[in-house]
């Protein structure tokens, strides 16, 4: 079951003992969800509510209820790919029989459910649409835009592609418009929406095969332009200026294209970038771009590297402000806009930075390890950690804060925090802990770590002076000078006992809630604030805050309830939930961070368990057949 080790006997002795007496099996449920439909997959949602697929449809859980919060069975059995969990949001949008034309498919059903309140905002067959073409939800203004066919009207408005705009927050219709005038007599056109829309606070904008179509908040027209294809667009702050983002017909190019609030092409010719955009940023100064190139697993001498480009482009013309790119030669995995200039590090090593005007700032690029798994601001320079190496710089000129770079066997897992009682970084790699002076940069080996099943530590953190580090199966915690206090071994179930694969169905339900990258962040105005800030050090680990204050910024009714779940403790901050295998069969165990003790077994007697475990409010959820959900209270 478990394997502590002690440098003591008698302590083991006296461990083992008091373990055996305090931990409790729970094998009863706190909760017990008989769904009568054999059940397909669960995925946890950021909002607390698992959200189960059954042959029948879907059914959302939320443990401190007996019955389900909804049970949706409009549309039958779902696939995964039907079933699409909006990020930073309590929304779903379930999908069947999606076209893409305007005439000749299938019926499509489009629904959108809100798994907060188990309320059903939208559901074509009851809200009267016969075709449901896109369907987009705009955050933070919470509106939904759908564009297809509906049935009401005469023969031809019940023909001509029309758009909506729902409220979220009250189920009900803003307004609608049709995008061709009904019964209009002539060649057909094709306006189908082709991108994301763009919803401001004087205008909708839809970008359409025919060009983009700009119309009021109650639908009546205010400019159109010929730019087609536009896949996704992002105003500046005055909503003034308008860029639009359209993908080469080859994929593998993208055309930026400007236009004011009055639908005027403000460059003379659009912009080509290779690759496609992965960060795009609006500055005082110009427009940072970041683009991917692929090679397509092209092996010609002209196939295109697989690298990041890194352009800064004038937002009066749009020409290239460089003169000469830096070089990445490998994809850019962090990107930082700071006051002085733009800090990059590639995920195959190295970092730079460059000035607005061009020149290189450091005094020569960086080198680095592959994979930067830390960019942060220390008070004595940027901290960086991959996993082969870790140093500070200084942000100015680049130069090594450190003597030398901290370095150690490529890693697995690498991990680090700062110990503010003694002013050092401790980083564990390579089955040892570093201790790293800040203020010298002096290294010691403080300890060295043997965790069971040949893992490495992936969390580790300050708990009243020591230091505590885990991974999957192992926890350990150090005193301030290395000494062992404890090592909780718990064996793992082998790999066919861990939990199956949600394919398709996906939501993101860890304490930390990762923001949108840029680019998408720029796609319907959906960014809560920009990603591209270069985090302090010490604010790693405050996501829940950033998330609860991200939540209650929106106002509505769910997204406070997920605003108060992110403000909550978490579970896992004094425990760690471990599958194992005990004694009675596989099972879950709680153990103390501070003690290493369990405090709470679950056994579930299946050799191939099926579960989630929620680490906000603690909870376990177990399929303990095929119709049936069982709930556990890890807290108490």
């Amino acid at each position: 079951m478990k394997v502590l080790k002690f440098k003591a006997l008698t302590l083991l002795a006296l461990f083992i003992g008091t373990t055996s007496v305090i931990a409790q099996k729970a094998e009863t449920p706190n909760q017990n969800y008989d769904l009568g439909s054999s059940i397909n997959e669960m995925s946890l949602t950021v909002g607390g509510v698992l959200v189960v697929a059954t042959n029948e449809g879907l059914v959302g859980i939320r443990p401190t209820e007996s019955q389900p919060v909804f049970k949706f069975n409009n549309f039958g059995k779902l696939k995964p790919e039907e079933t699409d969990f909006v990020p930073n949001s309590p929304y779903i949008i379930v999908s069947q029989g999606v076209g893409s034309k305007f005439a000749g498919i299938a019926k499509t059903k489009r629904a959108v459910i809100d798994y907060m309140t188990g309320k059903v905002i939208f559901n074509s067959d009851t809200d009267n649409w016969n075709q449901v073409f896109t369907i987009n939800v705009v955050l933070p203004q919470n509106k939904l835009i759908i564009s297809g066919i509906q049935k009401e009207g005469d023969k031809f408005e019940k023909s001509t592609p029309k758009v909506a705009v729902y409220d979220l927050a009250t189920s009900k219709i803003d307004y609608s418009f049709f995008l061709d005038k009904p019964g209009r007599v002539g060649i057909a056109k094709d306006l189908s929406i082709t991108g994301t829309p763009l919803l401001l606070k004087n205008m909708l904008i839809l970008p359409t095969a025919q060009g983009l179509i700009a119309k009021s908040h109650t639908g009546e027209d205010i400019w159109t332009n010929k730019i087609k294809g536009i896949n996704w667009m992002v105003a500046d702050a005055t909503e003034k200026e308008i860029y639009g983002f359209e993908t080469t017909s080859n994929g593998k190019n993208t055309r930026i294209h400007k236009i004011g609030d009055n639908g005027a092409e403000l460059w003379k010719d659009d912009r080509k970038v290779q690759g496609n955009i992965s960060n795009f940023q609006i500055l005082p100064q110009g427009l940072a771009v970041v683009s991917d190139k692929s090679d397509g697993g092209s092996s010609s001498v002209f196939a295109a590297k697989n690298e990041s480009e890194i352009a800064f482009l004038s937002a009066a013309s749009g020409e290239d402000l460089w003169d000469k790119a830096p070089k990445t030669k490998g994809y850019v995995q962090h990107f930082y806009v700071q006051d002085d200039g733009i800090l990059f590090g590639i995920q195959q090593g190295g970092i730079n930075k460059i000035s607005f005007d061009g020149n290189t700032l450091f005094k020569k690029p960086l080198k680095t390890g592959e994979n930067i798994l830390v960019m942060a601001e220390s008070p004595q320079g940027l901290i960086y950690i991959t996993s082969e190496d870790a140093n500070i710089v200084d942000l100015k000129t680049g130069d090594q804060v450190w003597n030398k770079p901290l370095k150690y066997k490529n890693s697995v897992a690498v991990a680090s925090t700062y110990d503010s009682a003694k002013n050092r970084y401790l980083i564990a790699a390579d089955d040892t802990v570093y201790a790293i002076d800040a203020d010298s940069g002096d290294v010691s080996e403080l300890a060295k770590v043997k965790f069971d099943e040949k893992e490495a530590a992936n969390a580790m953190e300050m708990r009243n002076g020591n230091i505590f580090m885990a991974s999957s199966q192992n926890m350990m915690m150090l005193g301030d000078n290395g000494d062992q206090k404890y090592h909780g071994y718990f064996k793992s179930p082998g790999q066919s006992g861990f939990m199956k694969a949600l394919g398709g169905v996906v939501a993101v339900a860890a304490t930390g809630l990762s923001m949108a990258h840029a680019a998408q962040a720029g796609m319907n105005k959906t960014g809560f604030g920009s990603s591209n800030d270069l985090r302090n050090y010490n604010d790693y680990g405050k996501e829940n805050q950033r998330a609860a204050d991200m939540f209650a910024s929106i106002g509505d009714a769910s997204f406070t309830m997920m605003s108060k779940r992110f403000k909550a403790t978490a579970a896992t901050e004094n425990a760690q939930f471990i599958l194992t295998k005990l004694d009675d069969g596989v099972g879950l165990v709680k153990v103390n961070k501070d003690t290493g003790k369990v405090d709470k077994e679950i056994v579930l007697k299946d050799k191939k368990p099926e579960y989630q475990v929620d680490d906000v409010a603690g909870v376990l959820y177990y399929k303990a057949n095929d119709k049936t959900i069982y709930a556990y209270d890890l807290n108490n």
